[in-house]
């Protein structure tokens, strides 16, 4: 099972309005959402892996003590920080965030 924050759930509406109004590229609402969709999709399978990795930087373990990564395409990696309740077999995601993103 997994378990969203109030930031992690802020974060994916904060993706889907910057992928909409990004100026970069012109991305459509139903692309956006599939984006997202995409993003939510693999965190849904946090659950499932046998190995969770420990954080390590310092601005990450603020937010939870693993982390799980995400290699979008060539330019996006994601990061999704969470802490695993290994009994339960639940990831509570904290932070979700990729290497664009400067600051945490």
């Amino acid at each position: 099972m997994v378990i969203y924050s109030e930031t992690a759930k802020h974060d994916l509406i904060d993706t889907l309005y910057g992928l909409i109004t990004w100026g970069k590229h012109t991305i459509t609402i139903e692309n956006a959402e599939r984006y997202v969709d995409d993003i939510v999709n693999v965190i849904e399978t946090i659950c499932t892996k046998t190995l969770h990795r420990n954080c390590t930087h310092p601005s990450h373990l603020q937010f939870g003590n693993k982390i799980f990564t995400y290699k979008r395409n060539n330019n996006t990696t994601w990061y999704f920080i969470y802490n695993w309740d290994k009994l339960n077999r639940i990831a509570y995601i904290n932070k979700i965030t990729n290497n664009h993103i400067s600051t945490l």
